[in-house]
């Protein structure tokens, strides 16, 4: 590390979200390096966990430069910590100025032509070990109301992919992987999103979304991507990692909190079946998400300020 920083010899370092690290931010700071964690966020649990770490904790966040925390709650558990509270600044979440490539959009409406315009289609996206047995619970009861039903399945993880599939085919589901590059015809039950970076494309693509890592005690994953294309979202218990933004969405009446697979099965099938509903609850979600843009600006406007001159 001290060999890259002589190297490379930065101005400033960036961290982000939840990296903190503490050799790198102490060995930035012997050489007068500043440091910003941008879009930070620190939900209750990792906070007790660090401050179990006493010292040591309180040293390695007095050494962060500059926060641009997500929420008032994610700023109040860093300077709980030991950040100076005139180095934290509520920012929002950049999570909120992501936008669909125009590219990404030309994409979906094709991919939706191939697995049928007319059909049911939701998104269960970075799902985990344990999480798609579940998914897959659900889409059975879906199908019993509406049986042209199509679910895509997105795992989290690439080396799971194949234990995914194999998964699907013994549930006897007529499996089509992304890959494979085949029909998707209306016998088929899942398509599965076997590829990487192409999320965006198959929630543009979708009339409502999952997204995983909820149903299993991870902390969830990020619900504003199915928001901002206008999709009603779904997510289990889990959802600790963003806490303040599933509350927006909940309160906006943009998205529903589902306790296990039996009710999730229930809100696709209602969400499915009821077009006006689906387009109401997703107009909710893109409002929120249009109302809170603008954190990057904020974050890069703090970049200019600690980014030293000359």
């Amino acid at each position: 590390m001290n060999g890259f920083l002589d190297r490379v010899r930065p101005r400033l370092l960036i961290l982000v979200e939840t990296e903190i690290w503490p050799n790198l931010l102490a060995a930035c700071a012997r050489r007068g390096i500043p440091s910003l964690l941008a879009n930070g966020r620190l939900s209750a649990r990792s906070a007790a966990g660090y401050a179990r770490l006493g010292q040591f904790a309180r040293q390695t966040f007095g050494a962060i430069g500059g926060v641009a925390a997500q929420s008032a709650a994610d700023a109040q558990r860093f300077v709980a910590l030991g950040v100076p509270p005139d180095r934290v600044r509520v920012t929002g979440s950049m999570k909120f100025d992501q936008r669909l490539r125009g590219s990404a959009a030309e994409q979906s409406e094709v991919l939706r032509r191939e697995w049928g315009v007319d059909r049911p289609v939701w998104v269960a996206a970075s799902t985990h070990e344990g999480e798609d047995e579940q998914v897959i619970d659900a889409h059975a009861a879906v199908c019993r109301s509406l049986p042209e039903a199509l679910l895509v399945l997105v795992p989290r993880h690439p080396e799971r992919f194949d234990r995914v599939a194999a998964l699907v085919r013994r549930r006897g589901l007529a499996l089509v992987r992304r890959t494979e590059r085949a029909a998707v015809g209306p016998e088929t039950a899942v398509f599965l999103g076997d590829t990487m970076g192409e999320l965006p494309v198959f929630l543009g693509a979708a009339d409502a979304a999952f997204v995983g890592g909820s149903l299993v005690d991870v902390g969830g994953h990020n619900v504003l991507e199915p928001a901002a294309l206008g999709l009603p979202v779904a997510f289990g218990p889990h959802m600790h990692n963003f806490a303040a933004i599933t509350r927006m969405l909940l309160d906006a009446e943009a998205a529903e909190q589902v306790r296990n697979a039996a009710a999730l099965g229930q809100v696709m099938a209602r969400w499915l079946g009821d077009a006006s509903l689906r387009t109401r609850l997703g107009e909710n979600g893109r409002r929120v998400v249009e109302a809170n843009r603008g954190a990057l600006d904020r974050t890069l406007a703090m970049v200019e300020e600690m980014l030293p001159r000359g």
